[in-house]
């Protein structure tokens, strides 16, 4: 059986548990009797768990929470390496590919909706050499002014992107300003097998409450060690620009306090989960399960119960 399932949604959506519980559903025996497969396997849709070491900032799932389903292109590359849009595609295909010949459903889970548009659509990112000196005419303009220029020549792509994030604004202006054609340039063969996209929908309240709760467990984990001995180690590099990260800069020079720290990375956070949901949103193939006003854990409960019998229904088929 050669299908493909997407789990989706904004950050700390409970994404990596959902994917974990239908894997582990898929792995049994009587799912293997009922379908017809060998279990399930994971494959993060995320741009920042690709790097070593960033592991508390960006919620990586612990062997624990894996639960020992394999999970894939996390821990992959150094924080001081450029990692793309058109590496992760390549390793995305390696490794659905890798999984179906064992006879195994793959799972794509994240919230990078490019990356996943990348594999579902076979998006045509343009590999541009890096322009160094345009690169550092760029680097010397504020966020500010770097996404109000993005905005200028490519509307669709500033909807969707981090303002925030100076490296991930660059880069974007520099395919634009070298193609002259805004981001992606055009459609690939798409994804030749079929597809289910779940995408996990909370109530705002709720997802903002889980947010600051998260955070607040980050840094009671030893965020602030993580960051001052990734930068320690390579200095601000590119990839350290992200939420969860840049924040640390300002408290590290002594400008604020680490309550204002943990108070920006909760704004940028609950900022970051609205373009996320802004992106999906515009796709009509993306199954939304909602979890109707209930309390965290229950709803998780409730949303797994969704996502299997929509699962079911897409392996019958």
């Amino acid at each position: 059986m050669k299908k493909l399932i997407v789990i989706l949604g904004p950050t700390a959506s409970g994404k990596s548990e959902m994917a974990v519980k239908l894997a582990l559903r898929l792995s049994s025996g009587q799912a293997k009797k009922k379908f017809g497969i060998n279990g399930a396997e994971i494959i993060s849709a995320d741009s920042r768990q690709v790097y070593r070491g960033m592991d508390i900032g960006t919620a990586k799932p612990t062997q624990k929470e894996m639960a020992g389903i394999p999970h894939y292109l996390i821990n992959i590359i150094s924080p001081k390496k450029i990692f793309t849009v058109t590496q992760y595609r390549k390793l995305a295909l390696k490794a659905i590919n890798k999984i179906l010949k064992k006879g195994k459903i793959p799972i794509l889970c994240g919230g990078t909706g490019f990356y996943i548009q990348a594999v579902i659509d076979g998006l045509i990112i343009p590999e541009i050499e890096p322009d160094w000196k345009l690169r550092e005419k760029l680097e010397k303009k504020s966020a500010e002014e770097l996404f109000n220029k993005l905005k200028e020549l490519d509307p669709k792509r500033a909807e969707t992107i981090d303002k925030k994030n100076k490296r991930r604004l660059i880069r974007a202006l520099e395919i634009v300003i070298k193609t002259k054609e805004p981001v992606p340039l055009a459609d690939k063969k798409p994804f030749p097998y079929p597809v289910l996209m779940l995408g996990i929908n909370l109530e705002k309240e709720n997802l903002e409450d889980t947010i600051k709760k998260r955070i607040e467990k980050m840094i009671r984990k030893g965020l602030e060690k993580e960051v001052k001995n990734l930068v320690e180690k390579y200095g601000w590099v590119p990839a350290l620009q992200t939420i969860g990260y840049q924040e640390w800069e300002q408290y590290f020079n002594d400008k604020i306090d680490k309550k204002e720290v943990k108070d920006l990375i909760i704004l940028h956070t609950k900022q970051f989960a609205r373009r996320q949901m802004t992106w999906f949103k515009r796709d009509r193939r993306i199954n939304w399960i909602k979890n109707y006003r209930e309390a965290p854990k229950k709803s998780l409960r409730d949303l797994t119960g969704q996502a299997e019998k929509l699962v079911k229904e897409f392996l019958n088929e």
